[in-house]
């Protein structure tokens, strides 16, 4: 490796805490790794991390150089692409972190275009229902739905969806057509279990509010069995649009208790706290706003400043 390839290596063993994290995410060996710090010390005459069986922390040089190092290697595509002017073409590989059934539903459909218009940019996709570390795993931007818990996360929200009581028309009539939010008691619900879901929750018509819980033999961790379980018939279930988008438009289900209305579902992306976030990251969530939301694309660089 060259200077500038090990310090990028540097800063990805900080950032993922080990020498195999950083190796999977620079898809080398790890000793190949490890050379290329060894040989970075050697060249700065400065231990840069303390390694031991808890993993490695960096010393106090180890950390000047990472802030610097960081910071440096962020600006650089930057640079490039500033001195090549605006018809500059990005490269390299764009790593997303998505929902399994969103990405499936919402961004596969939309890849073919934003590579076409992209062609010397490669797409990762790290797909789990579960929000990941971003650092650790070396994510340039996640899509993630709902109330964002960590304060300290950089991110910009790019749209907004409604959430619904729906069920399969062979459901209803087997089951009745509820008219009332209490009428769900009395109904098997598929309850996703996860953050975002629940089995709890308020209904709103004008100044009134309800609050019901909701009760199912079905509870399922991932959003892929939640829609299987609804269009098994097995129940009705209060899910965001998005998830059920072909069937509500197709007739495979149907929107119930229309009269009333359930929390919104915000759509964010979240970029690495700390960094700044790249032009890929930045024209994929033009994009996909864009393809989403509907308007016209929006200028990159702005989203620089959430």
């Amino acid at each position: 490796m060259n200077r500038l390839s090990a310090m990028e290596a540097f800063v990805i063993v900080c950032d993922s805490g080990s020498f195999s994290g950083a190796a999977r995410q620079l898809r080398i060996g790890q000793p190949a790794v490890s050379k290329a710090i060894a040989q970075l010390e050697e060249y700065l005459g400065v231990r840069l991390l303390l390694r031991s069986t808890h993993g490695l922390t960096p010393t106090e040089s180890g950390q000047r150089f990472y802030e610097h190092a960081k910071h440096a290697i962020d600006s650089a595509e930057e640079a490039v692409l500033a001195a090549r002017g605006a018809g500059a073409a990005l490269s390299g590989r764009l790593r997303v972190s998505a929902a399994v059934t969103f990405a499936r539903l919402h961004v596969m459909p939309h890849l073919p275009a934003f590579l076409d218009a992209h062609p010397f940019l490669d797409v990762d996709l790290f797909l789990d229902d579960r929000n990941v570390d971003l650092i650790e795993t070396g994510i340039d931007v996640a899509l993630r739905m709902g109330t964002l818990v960590d304060s300290s996360l950089t991110a910009r929200r790019i749209g907004q969806g409604r959430r619904l009581v729906l069920g399969t028309p062979a459901y209803f009539n087997r089951a009745g057509v509820p008219t009332s939010p209490m009428d769900l008691v009395r109904h098997q619900a598929v309850i996703y279990d996860q953050r975002g879901g629940g089995d709890t929750w308020t209904f709103r018509q004008g100044s009134v509010e309800t609050s019901i819980t909701i009760r199912g033999r079905v509870r399922a961790t991932a959003a892929e069995g939640i829609r299987e379980a609804v269009l098994s018939d097995l129940g009705l279930v209060i899910s965001t649009e998005w998830m059920f988008a072909r069937e509500l438009e197709s007739g495979a289900v149907s929107e119930v208790l229309e009269d009333w209305s359930l929390p919104s579902i915000d759509l964010w992306a979240v970029f690495p706290t700390g960094r700044q976030a790249s032009a890929k990251a930045r024209a994929f969530v033009s994009f996909m706003e864009s393809r989403m939301f509907g308007g016209d694309e929006v200028d990159c660089a702005a989203l620089a400043d959430t």
